[in-house]
């Protein structure tokens, strides 16, 4: 082996005949104006006449995961990635790309420049530029149509999903899959494969792109552009990869080239790169450094579809579960809940037999208390009533350790109140899950008025490996979630009483991006749970304005999709609009002598967004949130809010101060009595900040 004859954060080395260009830029690898630069020199320095073939490859464990997102705020410099890709298809001598580890976007697109590509077993494949709000830009929606056909590229763009490397194998993505695992012998076979290549040059530009059907394209390209909900680059990735199927690729690399520039810049592409950096930063940096403690058995109190959704999730993460509920039939039915599910994901071929037998084995169903006392952490999954909850932490204190971390999945109850009763109460907290726990991302770790960094910090560690995306929030009502939604629910009501129907409301926020619209998740949910809580607040309801609506709906047997009516009709189980729901909604219009207004789409949106904003505001002045992007990361992860439009604190730092103060005086005009309005400072001097 030679020595290398460059460095920096791309190698050279020659290897008799052969040349290696090794990708040095820790920790994956990813493409900056250096790592194009030492490619293209590296380039330069290799004697043609003396080379039989050139190994692209990288240090660690990635041959590149993309391009440093934060070179997107800039204009391109050159050597760009399109430069790099046409330098590598036109050198003289074959050029073998390593795939491993994550080969995502611009690595990926490297990959496809080369002439031959080998991979590690390990490998994941992907150009998910669409999930930043951009699409591949070097070559990725040309060259991909003509390595695996239009269908499959497709997929892989408009989607941004990935694939393992033995699909790509079979694809025709890569074209050998590499056996050896030890980095020596992974090294041997790849000079030995690239010794032996006499294959020549085989560039993807010069394969034509397999006939397709286009009508079954455009079928299946408007099909993923619609479960993408509204997500630009969507659309313009599926038209752009549809595009390789009729222009030369010259010309498609250009469209390709102009569509990503003008992507790159927009607001959407701003807001998802704005929400990445956001979910990859520290939720939580105590003042003092601090050692989380280990856990290894997990106890959840519960088997009701809450409990037996934690249990699920916390299984799946490697722990040892013990589901504890005093009801056998409850238990039982807590049982098969996560059995069904495990047999829905082999049915998905998501998880083999073996696996979930080795799930199974590490689930301890009980109804003795006392087993629970070897239990590191103890998570509480029962009804929301404060009383019970209390005496439940009361008996579990004198059954487990000292030590032992104490946390209750309440949605609104007082933590403090609820652990009032419980020895080191340090070791207590809130992870309020949502459901269904083993599938929803998004969890609340709250930090009640005893819980030390030690005990947060371990949660935080405890959430990462549940790979939940985890927020800390302090102990008030509804934390930050379930304070934000209420605030957005209860301004769709305020819509309602004002003259705009459910179907109206819900139609315009799912198209401004929302999974679902309010009426529909309210449906879902079931209307006797937020009934029950109102009749509960009866004696303030005179504090503020009061929508008397939803009660009529509930009081007319209408308690959503499980009785079959709410909002809407579920005769085939799908939301219809139902008459008797107008009837009941223009009934109590006459009684309070309200003359019902028209609304546009964007006056719905306007005010359900600007209630989010509002209410993010007064979280961040009561000190609810660690960071004010916790609020955007709760909606996103949480509450279906489009992650392309950023979030309301995104939103609202792009408005300026004026422009912002301005709405909100508009919002607390239109809400009435009681609406409390937020300091806009909140966000203006965090914006000002952040720029510094």
């Amino acid at each position: 082996m030679d020595e290398p004859q460059t460095g920096g954060q791309v190698h050279l080395q020659r290897e008799g005949d052969i040349a290696v260009i090794t990708l040095d830029n820790p920790p994956v690898n990813s493409s900056t104006d250096a790592v194009r630069r030492g490619i293209l020199a590296a380039l330069a320095k290799i004697e043609i006449d003396q080379t039989r073939a050139v190994v692209l490859t990288g240090a660690g464990r990635n041959l590149m995961a993309g391009a440093d997102l934060r070179e997107l705020e800039n204009e391109p410099t050159e050597p760009t990635l399109p430069q790099v890709t046409a330098a590598l298809e036109s050198f003289p001598v074959p050029v073998i790309a390593i795939v491993k580890g994550h080969t995502l976007g611009g690595g990926l697109e490297l990959a496809l420049a080369c002439d031959v590509r080998l991979a590690t077993a390990n490998a994941t494949l992907g150009l998910p530029e669409v999930t930043v709000g951009v699409i591949p830009g070097a070559g990725g929606t040309q060259r991909l149509p003509r390595a695996v056909g239009l269908s499959t590229a497709l997929e892989m763009i408009v989607t941004g999903k990935p694939v393992k490397a033995d699909m790509a194998k079979e694809l025709g993505l890569v074209d050998q899959l590499l056996a050896a695992t030890d980095a020596d012998a992974h090294y041997a076979e790849v000079l030995a494969f690239a010794r032996d290549y006499s294959g020549g040059k085989k560039p993807l530009s010069a394969r034509p792109v397999a006939p397709a059907d286009r009508a079954a394209l455009e079928v299946q390209a408007q099909k993923q552009v619609a479960r993408a909900r509204g997500l630009p680059a969507a659309a313009v990735a599926a038209n752009v990869v549809l595009a390789a199927g009729e222009l030369s690729f010259a010309d498609g690399i250009a469209q390709e080239r102009a569509q990503f520039l003008a992507l790159r810049g927009s607001e959407a592409a701003k807001a998802l790169r704005y929400l990445f950096f956001a979910e990859r930063a520290e939720p939580f940096v105590p003042q003092q450094p601090v050692q989380p403690r280990a856990l290894e058995r997990i106890a959840v109190i519960g088997a009701g579809t809450m409990g037996s959704g934690i249990a699920l999730c916390v299984l799946n993460a490697g722990y040892r579960v013990d589901l504890l509920e005093l009801n056998p039939q409850a238990l039982e039915a807590g049982i098969n809940r996560i059995k069904s599910e495990l047999e829905g994901d082999i049915k998905r071929q998501r998880l083999s037999t073996e696996k979930r037998d080795e799930i199974l084995a590490r689930l301890n169903p009980t109804q003795d208390i006392s087993d629970l006392s070897g239990a590191d952490l103890v998570i509480e999954a029962i009804i929301e009533d404060l009383e019970v909850k209390r005496s439940l932490f009361k008996s579990l204190a004198s059954v487990v350790g000292e030590g032992t971390l104490l946390a209750t999945n309440t949605s609104y109850l007082d933590i403090d109140q609820i652990m009032a009763d419980v020895p080191n109460p340090e070791r207590t907290l809130g992870l309020h899950f949502f459901s269904p726990a083993h599938r929803m991302s998004l969890l609340e770790v709250v930090r009640s008025g005893s819980t030390s960094d030690q005990t947060l910090c371990t949660a935080l560690k405890f959430a990462k490996r549940l790979k939940k995306k985890a927020i800390v929030v302090a102990n008030t009502w509804g934390f930050v979630g379930n304070r934000l939604y209420a605030a957005y629910r209860r301004q769709c009501e305020f819509l309602l009483e004002e003259g705009a129907s459910p179907e109206q409301i819900d139609a315009a926020l799912e198209a401004y991006g929302f999974a679902m619209g309010p009426f529909k998740v309210a449906d879902m949910s079931g209307l006797d749970i937020a009934w029950k809580m109102r009749q509960q607040t009866a004696d303030s309801r005179h504090l503020r304005r009061y929508v008397g609506i939803p009660d009529l709906i509930c009081e007319a047997g209408r308690l959503g999709r499980k009785t079959g009516k709410g909002y809407y009709r579920y005769d085939d189980n799908r939301p219809q609009s139902d008459p008797d729901v107008a009837a009941i909604i223009a009934g109590y219009r006459a009684d309070q002598g309200i003359e019902p207004k028209a609304f546009s789409a964007e006056d719905i949106q306007q005010r359900a967004l600007l209630a989010l904003i509002n209410e993010a505001l007064l979280l961040l002045g009561e000190g609810v949130c660690q960071r004010p992007e916790d609020i955007d990361i709760a909606l996103a992860h949480g509450y279906g809010f489009p992650r392309w439009r950023g979030g309301p604190v995104f939103i609202a730092r792009q408005m300026g101060p004026d422009a912002l103060n301005a709405a909100l005086d508009r919002l607390v005009a239109v809400s009435g009595k009681g609406q409390e309005r937020g300091d806009a400072t909140q966000i203006t001097l965090d914006a000002k900040t952040a720029q510094e």
